[in-house]
């Protein structure tokens, strides 16, 4: 065997590896995360329905206190769109539609759209439940796909770790927003 075909093998190797392992990876992913609130689940969603709220308590709204903000619509109904545009790398321009709003089982769905840096589109929902008369819980969550062969960027982008964090710290915002 030529060195030349020994090295074309190799090149061949070093591509379908990786393409192999990805079609026994999941394309889908989902991170979660829930606090309880010292507040009754009607004032709790009230509140988290409306999403210009959202500068008080996501951590990626208080990113960038410059950003320029655009909504078009009435806040805390379905169709309500808030964007934002900015020029901090990790806030980037995009976009947040609210989707469908359940106020009987107090939950939402929002579509998330990033243009820059990156492109993408992915749910979000936000679901509060009655613990008692005075206490809540709420349910923050993310969902979305990455689509084989760029699935493979799953085994290094950890998005419980990237994103869980994120939503740790912006319901403890909301915990201390809301229980003043």
């Amino acid at each position: 065997m030529t060195l030349g075909r020994k090295i074309s093998i190799g090149i061949i190797g070093v591509i379908a590896i990786p393409l192999i392992v990805a079609l026994f990876l999941p394309t889908q992913y989902q991170v979660e995360r829930s606090i309880d609130i010292g507040k009754p689940a009607s004032d709790v969603f009230a509140y988290i329905r409306m999403l210009k709220n959202q500068e008080q308590y996501s951590v990626w709204a208080k990113k960038d206190p410059n950003m320029k903000k655009i909504y078009t619509g009435q806040d805390g109904t379905v169709g309500f769109v808030s964007r934002w545009e900015s020029l901090d790398k990790e806030v980037g321009t995009g976009e947040q539609e609210i989707k469908m709003i359940n106020a009987d089982a107090l939950e939402m769905e929002t579509e998330l759209r990033f243009f820059e840096p990156f492109e993408g589109t992915e749910r979000s929902y936000m679901k509060v439940s009655s613990l008692d008369q005075k206490k809540s819980k709420v349910i923050w969550g993310f969902d979305g796909s990455m689509p084989y062969p760029s699935n493979l960027m799953l085994v290094f982008m950890n998005f419980e770790e990237m994103i869980g964090k994120d939503f740790e710290e912006g319901l403890s915002n909301l915990k201390v927003v809301l229980e003043k």
